[in-house]
């Protein structure tokens, strides 16, 4: 059976929230294990320190998102599940095709040009105030974790596509110049089924608009959160509206089709928001319970997860070595002997 290979990169900011679960964790996981699949779930952790200097919060963000994906049953069997910043080979080849990349397609990056676009709003004269190199360049090294280990699918949201266009422009300019089919060229995959949560406030839920409901806070911390959730002023027995309310959106990306078309009818019914949450609050608990404790468990049992990363890290360096092996070679950085 020819697999596909997908590759999947999670960033260590921050801790894992409900929307993060829904977005990203859940359908990675289900592709995790299946059989036609080849999956690579790695750590973003060189791309955390661009946009986090303190180390102590990169450091357990790594670890609360190898808990996390473990703690939810990713198949690491199946799966190859690693550091970023355990495979030497991906510094490496970012700065081999930061040597064929224009700067002129690093200009158009969506993310430097916020930067330059908030810097003239502001007034500032330097446009690339607090620019680093690391904003400016991560395009290239989103492209060597992709072209590294040769994905051929690459799931992301619509605002990453530009991304994985640039890898393939990079890809495709190092097989060019040195003649030869070295990288695959990635496609993004843009899942417009995967449902994108709103947070407390109703917006988006996001560390940045810090609206989120994290993955496995305490019971009795889950439902203060849930009882934060936005609502409007209708009282019971009026009829409410589902389809608007975040709490209706966060009870039926966890629930099955029958508990969430009876949802409706009560909210039809007219349920009070102080019932509704009640039972958002009992579902998320019961559903997250188990994980939740395989996650506390393997939070005391850190060198569990290392070892595990660790026999991720050398999965993923037998497919870095060769490649790199290979492009060294035909850019005349090979052996003399």
């Amino acid at each position: 059976m020819t697999k596909t290979r997908v590759l999947t990169g999670i960033t260590t900011t921050g801790t894992p929230h409900l929307g993060n679960y829904v977005g990203a964790i859940k359908p990675a996981i289900e592709a995790s294990q299946r059989p036609d699949v080849e999956s690579f779930y790695f750590l973003a952790d060189l791309h955390a320190l661009i946009k986090c200097q303190d180390p102590r919060r990169v450091q357990q963000s790594r670890l609360e998102i190898a808990a996390t994906w473990l703690a939810l049953g990713l198949d690491t069997d199946n799966a190859t599940f690693y550091r970023q910043s355990d495979i030497p080979e991906i510094p490496e080849l970012t700065w081999m095709l930061s040597c064929v990349c224009a700067k002129g397609l690093m200009n158009r990056a969506h993310a430097y040009k916020a930067a330059v676009a908030e810097n003239e709003e502001l007034g500032h004269q330097d446009m690339d105030k607090g620019v680093s190199m690391g904003l400016f360049g991560y395009p290239v090294l989103m492209a060597a974790d992709i072209l590294m280990f040769n994905a051929n699918k690459v799931p992301v949201g619509r605002d990453q596509i530009q991304h994985i266009e640039m890898a393939r422009d990079m890809g495709g300019r190092f097989n060019h110049l040195y003649k030869g089919q070295y990288f695959t060229l990635p496609e993004a995959v843009v899942d417009d089924k995967v449902e994108v949560l709103n947070g407390l406030d109703g917006r988006k839920m996001s560390k940045s608009y810090n609206n989120t409901i994290p993955l496995f806070v305490s019971e009795k911390k889950l439902q203060k959160l849930v009882r934060k959730i936005k609502t409007n002023s209708l009282e019971p027995g009026e009829p409410k509206d589902p389809d608007s309310c975040t709490l209706f959106q966060i009870f039926s990306a966890f629930a099955s089709a029958e508990e969430t078309a009876t949802m409706r009818t009560d909210y039809e019914n007219g349920i009070g928001w102080g019932e509704a949450k009640d039972r958002v609050f009992e579902y998320l608990n019961v559903h997250l319970r188990e994980p939740r404790e395989r996650y506390n468990a393997l939070l005391e049992d850190p060198g569990h997860i290392e070892n595990v990363l660790k026999q991720g890290a050398e999965k993923a360096r037998a497919e870095a070595q060769p490649l790199m092996e290979r492009v060294r070679e035909v850019a005349g950085l090979g052996r003399f002997v």
